[in-house]
């Protein structure tokens, strides 16, 4: 699938171009996509730190990125290009060349039909301009849902991979989850630790037997939690009036935007919530930025999702999908969750 820039047509001549001049067998030219959105710099190469900002998954150490980067690197020029890329990759796809295969046809075939909804959709009858929303809708709602599957099997393999190369002395992540709360407590745990530990070089006798007794008794506390069965049971059974909204909808947009874009996609999302805020059906838009991030979070209160969906219809809302386009580095990540209405009330 295209990335976050939008593709004018003279960088799509100039991909065929250089997808013919380098005889790409089919699926291969989503290379041309990755090493386009790798480039920073637009030079037509990756260097070690652009290849590492793209190509690093939190599992490879940066020593493990380096030797792959060297290994991928046939011309010894320090840069990768196209051509490497393609080669080395091609080498490992097995069932994904089919995947990939599929996707470029599928890339196509949608901006096809994008291109000719764009010029015939004025046009068309009332009836043709419905079938045609409704063919978006379902569209999209099939590539979400195998958006949905890959981003499970990317969880698993990823989670899988971790634990295989855990270490003896490597700290080992729990994930805990506490009853009644929606928040994880992350905790590091060493496998072993003794006086002699290079974590303790600094220590004293007496400081080292506080910290061994410390560490042992939350070891104990750790293994206690990890053995119990949680469980989360409703306090109480909420009762629902006939004649009362009993759920509100909640919507949740991960937004990652290029850095360059940054003060653009500002000045768009201000107009953005301004304009949804003032929405009758729209309870609340909050907007949470992660620290050290250009990545946005933010969270929709809608009455239900009749008026969620008459909301993405309008003006200012396609106007702000539309710039996401040029602003934002991956396609946003849009989940949505009716959550019961008397929560809403209790909190106002």
């Amino acid at each position: 699938m295209e990335g976050s820039r939008e593709t004018s047509p003279s960088s799509n001549n100039s991909s065929e171009e250089l997808s013919s001049a380098l005889q790409l067998s089919k699926g291969m030219s989503i290379f041309l996509d990755i090493l386009r959105r790798a480039d920073k710099n637009d030079d037509g190469k990756l260097s070690f730190e652009e290849f590492k900002a793209y190509f690093a998954d939190g599992v490879l150490s940066g020593e493990e990125l380096h030797e792959l980067f060297h290994t991928i690197d046939t011309h010894n020029t320090n840069n990768l290009d196209t051509e490497e890329l393609c080669e080395y990759f091609s080498q490992h796809l097995g069932e994904y060349e089919n995947v990939l295969a599929a996707l470029e046809d599928l890339n196509l075939s949608i901006l096809k039909a994008m291109g000719k909804t764009k010029k015939d959709y004025q046009e068309a009858s009332n009836l043709e301009q419905f079938v045609t929303r409704f063919l978006l809708k379902e569209t999209l709602n099939q590539l979400q849902s195998l958006q949905n599957s890959l981003e499970c099997a990317m969880e698993t393999t990823e989670e899988q991979t971790r634990q295989e190369r855990q270490g003896p002395t490597k700290p080992e992540v729990l994930l805990i989850q506490w009853p009644g709360k929606r928040s994880s407590r992350r905790v590091q745990r060493h496998n072993s630790f003794s006086p002699k530990s290079p974590q303790f070089s600094a220590c004293g006798p007496e400081e080292d037997n506080q910290w061994m007794t410390q560490i042992n008794r939350l070891q104990k506390l750790i293994d206690r939690l990890e053995k119990k069965d949680l469980k989360l049971e409703p306090r109480e059974e909420e009762v629902i009036e006939g004649n009362t909204k009993s759920h509100i909808m909640l919507v949740q947009r991960q937004m990652s935007v290029i850095e360059e874009d940054l003060e653009e996609f500002q000045l768009a999302l201000k107009h953005y919530v301004e304009s949804a805020s003032s929405q009758s059906g729209c309870l609340r838009i909050s907007i949470q930025k992660l620290s050290n991030e250009s990545r946005y979070m933010i969270y929709e209160f809608w009455e239900n999702s009749s008026v969620w969906n008459s909301h993405l219809q309008t003006n200012y809302s396609k106007t702000f999908q539309r710039s996401n386009v040029d602003f934002l580095e991956t396609p946003e990540l849009i989940s949505t969750m009716l959550v019961p209405a008397s929560w809403w009330i209790l909190n106002n």
